[in-house]
Parts: C-alpha cells; sequence; structure tokens
C-alpha cells in the first residue's frame, strides 16, 4: 500500500499492484484495474517512486538475503560498463 493524497488533504492507501495507470490532467488520475478512478495531489513521477519504494520494501522483507547478492550484482554490471567504455578510448 502507497499513501496518496486527496484533493481534500485527506490521506489515502492505495493497493498499488491494483493501479492500471496513472495520468497528469492537471492532477494525477489513476485508473484502477477494476475501473475505479482515483484523483491525487501527488504528481505521475512521485506516484511511481513510491510504488517502486513499496515493492522494494516488499522485496527486501522477503527475500532480505538476497540483498548482498543483488549489491554485488550491480558493481559487477557498474565495473563491465566502465571496462567496456575504458576499452573504447
Amino acid at each position: 500500500m502507497i499513501e496518496l493524497t486527496r484533493l481534500n488533504g485527506s490521506l489515502l492507501a492505495v493497493n498499488c499492484d491494483l493501479i492500471r495507470y496513472a495520468e497528469s490532467a492537471p492532477d494525477t488520475l489513476l485508473t484502477l484495474i477494476t475501473g475505479e478512478k482515483l484523483v491525487v495531489l501527488e504528481p505521475c513521477d512521485v506516484v511511481a517512486r513510491k510504488v517502486l519504494e513499496y515493492r522494494a520494501k516488499v522485496l527486501r522483507a522477503a527475500w532480505p538475503d538476497a540483498a548482498g547478492a543483488l549489491i554485488a550484482r550491480h558493481a559487477w554490471d557498474v565495473n563491465n560498463i566502465v571496462r567496456a567504455a575504458n576499452e573504447d578510448e
């Protein structure tokens, strides 16, 4: 669940797995997979960031042993990118 703000300033928690798409018009209109529509104050990029942070939090809680492996994988990827860039020079 992510916390968003209705136009009247009240907070609501939205199950982000139910968001089908978000539109900026000029407030953010969320269309859920149920067809229900919600208008919130947060811009689309903030909604997307909150969804990403929520899902990352869920993965960390469900798979805590993977954090080290994911960091090592990221470092390996960065090392390969830097090496490829140096070879092109």
